[in-house]
């Protein structure tokens, strides 16, 4: 799995779609980055503006409350008529009145000239007497909420600001406040605060912008319209020039303090505004997004029509011709002329790989039957020395006798070695040639070397390839050899039952032996199937037996070496036990069995 997602980034669909995104991403992230750095420009030129303006008209407050207190400073210094309201009325209650009257007097005079004050009012706590004038617009509902309202704060003077604006909220209404204290005389002013906001209504702040008078806390001021409150917005604009607010920061934030109270100027813009200014670019850059996915697919498709799918064609069909299928053909028509050139050559290309291939099968046929025919003429000579040298040491000790039932066996082991040029031959017969074989050795060494044969009637005429069990013999004869104790060899043959992970039976030959045994780092070659470097060649037949059953089982053979317990080595040949091999391999298996038949091969094979 990690393999195919390995080679799926290689392929030509995944090389096309990474180079058109990475065409079209990096254009839709700069103009989206565009997009928003022009928004944010405008947002801070709109925000710039806009704080400007609040500052203006916040100076522009300030200045008017300020004039209104040095009109109560004024007053208060200059009216000699409140050093008689501050003493106890009951000194002189004509004079009392007298001044009480004048100040009323000049206080309505006053609210002429001060448009935005709504009321002044003067209060004597030594005589808890409240004198209040009101512009002609205040009702008279309004005129009792605020003496109460002004009676109560001023008897509880301690909370008010000292020479600040406050905010003094009565009859629904919010109003900037201002007291000045005199003596024993309180002097102050009040402002209705929505007429200080009513001229910034013109100010171009979108469909849902506002502005508002706010307290020191940021709550608002004179404002009826409560629905900004579900939007969750908050008011507090201090500490940066400007600030988004609301659900998904929907609103640019600005503002300004009073210098003169305890309340502020504050504007809210919908970005809504702000965007506006930009609909162009705006467009282009969703215009570029939504075209850029719809085009994909288009682009997909076309890619998919005019080149995946012809190249994928080509690939499913090499892969077919790779699992060794060459019968398949592309059909010639394609989308692109390119393509159908391609497919005409793809297809010749086959027909010339398939003629190609029959002449390369005959070639190495042929090839491997010279081969075979090799490695079995390199065994020859290797045995011939021995057996010369058998016959000398015979010759000798002059035993005729022996001489000449050696030469006898002599003589059947070398005819069977001179026709012996094909790949297979009877097991019977190879087990025959190997009896003879241990004959000879046996008379050789006659106290030193035992051996039994076993092999069951019914496998004689299964083909094997010639001189291998003989090989094995040869070599545990020549190695296992010693001066202390007997050399005994077993050669017994058997069929395996079919397994569950075989489709045929095998043949099981055990060759073993009771000598030394294989050397630790040669059985450890051996059964990695490493290369053996004997000296004067001597591992050539385990070789040359190896070389074979790959040749002619192609690795359905098994060749197997071991230690035996007790001491000795133990060599495992197991093949395919079905006698259908070749046809050549049943003919010569008719042959040699007539022959065996004839010799009595029976008897001769058996425990000795």
């Amino acid at each position: 799995m990690r393999r195919l997602r390995w080679l799926s980034g290689r392929t030509l669909r995944f090389k096309l779609l990474a180079g058109f995104l990475l065409l079209v991403i990096p254009l839709v992230a700069f103009m989206i980055y565009n997009n928003i750095y022009a928004i944010n420009v405008v947002r801070n030129q709109v925000a710039q503006s806009n704080k400007n303006m609040i500052i203006l008209y916040m100076n522009q407050i300030d200045s008017k409350l300020e004039e209104v207190e040095k009109h109560l400073y004024n007053v208060a210094a200059e009216d000699t008529g409140l050093l008689v309201l501050e003493q106890p009325r009951s000194r002189d209650e004509d004079q009392y009145q007298f001044e009480k009257f004048q100040l009323y007097r000049n206080m309505l005079k006053d609210l002429g000239n001060y448009r935005s004050i709504d009321f002044f009012v003067m209060y004597s706590p030594a005589n808890d007497d409240l004198m209040l004038a009101s512009a002609s617009h205040i009702e008279y509902r309004e005129q009792l909420a605020a003496d109460e309202s002004l009676r109560s704060l001023l008897q509880t003077a301690g909370s008010i600001p000292d020479k600040r604006w406050f905010v003094h909220t009565f009859a629904g209404k919010d109003y900037l406040a201002h007291v000045v204290r005199y003596g024993g005389m309180y002097i102050g002013a009040l402002s209705n605060a929505q007429q200080h906001i009513a001229p910034l209504s013109l100010l171009e702040l979108g469909k849902d912008g506002r502005v508002f008078l706010v307290t020191e806390d940021y709550k608002p001021l004179a404002d009826e319209d409560v629905t900004w409150a579900a939007q969750d917005i908050a008011l507090d604009y201090a500490g940066s020039d400007y600030k988004l607010t609301g659900n998904d920061n929907a609103y640019i934030l600005v503002g300004e303090n009073s210098h003169r109270g305890n309340f502020g100027l504050a504007a809210l813009i919908p970005n809504s505004a702000v965007l506006e200014n930009l609909p162009f670019l705006r467009r282009i850059v969703t215009g570029i997004t939504i075209g850029a996915l719809i085009v994909l697919p288009l682009i997909l498709l076309l890619l998919r029509k005019l080149i995946l799918s012809p190249v994928n064609r080509i690939v499913r069909a090499m892969r077919r011709i790779e699992d060794g299928n060459l019968d398949i053909r592309i059909d010639p028509r394609a989308s692109a002329l390119e393509f159908e050139v391609m497919n005409h050559s793809f297809n010749r290309m086959i027909d010339q790989i398939q003629q190609l291939t029959v002449h390369v099968l005959t070639e190495q046929v042929q090839r491997q039957k010279a081969e075979l025919r090799q490695l079995q003429l390199q065994i020859n000579p290797h045995f011939f020395l021995n057996s010369l040298n058998i016959i000398y040491n015979l010759a000798q000790v002059r035993d005729y006798r022996l001489i000449q039932e050696m030469s006898h066996s002599l003589v059947q082991y070398f005819r069977f070695m001179f026709r012996s040029d094909s790949s297979l031959v009877p097991l019977g017969e190879e087990l025959e040639h190997t009896y003879n074989y241990l004959r000879i050795q046996e008379l050789r060494f006659p106290d030193d070397l035992t051996f039994r044969l076993a092999l069951p009637d019914e496998l004689r005429h299964v083909p094997v390839p010639p001189l291998m069990i003989q090989t094995f013999a040869e070599n545990a004869i020549k190695h296992g050899m010693n001066a202390e104790r007997p050399l005994h060899i077993e050669i017994i043959v058997s069929k395996e039952d079919r397994q569950e992970n075989r489709q045929e039976e095998m043949l099981h030959i055990c060759i073993s032996d009771t000598g030394c045994g294989f050397q630790p780092e040669v059985l450890d070659k051996l059964q990695r199937h490493a290369h053996l470097d004997g000296a004067d060649g001597e591992q050539i037949g385990i070789w040359n037996v190896r070389q074979r059953l790959q040749l002619l089982y192609e690795g359905r053979a098994q060749l197997r070496f071991s230690a035996r317990s007790g001491g000795g080595a133990t060599v495992e040949i197991q093949l395919p036990a079905a006698d259908t091999i070749s046809v050549l391999a049943g003919q010569q298996t008719q042959q040699a069995s007539s022959i065996l038949e004839g010799r009595g091969t029976n008897e001769r094979i058996a425990a000795r």
